[in-house]
């Protein structure tokens, strides 16, 4: 059954855990191994955290969008912002790249996401947002037994 959910919040750290529930209780309806649920919940959190942290400097004031959507057994969500953007999306996909040292980034972020992904996308413009894609598809899908 195809199914998809919309989730908008305040560009606030603490709602990073409302997206990763939200989420992670959409795609329960997949029966997920623990593996496959815990990366998808990481992938989740470190979009999210990018949008917060990386869009909005962490002040509230934006607003984080997480749309997720089901097609059988594969699983695509979006996370976008309309904030800050990112500037040169290449540099910021290249493993280890930071903006933000000073705060204790790794620089992992999208390396993470695309590693726990089968598909990853980042469209962003400056100072306009960004809009992160990641699709996974799920193998441990159950049909129903009559």
């Amino acid at each position: 059954m195809d199914n998809e959910m919309t989730l908008t919040f305040l560009a606030l750290s603490e709602n990073e855990a409302l997206a990763r529930v939200a989420v992670t209780g959409f795609i329960a309806q997949l029966d997920p191994t623990i593996d496959e649920l815990s990366e998808f919940k990481t992938v989740v959190s470190e979009a999210v955290s990018n949008a917060i942290i990386h869009g909005y400097e962490e002040d509230g004031k934006g607003v984080v969008t997480v749309h997720a959507k089901r097609e059988d057994d594969v699983v695509t969500v979006s996370v976008m912002h309309k904030g800050i953007g990112i500037e040169d999306v290449s540099q910021a996909m290249e493993p280890l790249f930071t903006t933000k040292s000073v705060m204790e980034r790794s620089g992992m972020g999208f390396t993470i996401m695309d590693s726990f992904s089968d598909q990853l996308t980042v469209m962003s413009k400056w100072r306009e947002g960004t809009t992160v894609t990641f699709t996974k598809k799920f193998y441990t899908v159950r049909t129903a037994v009559m």
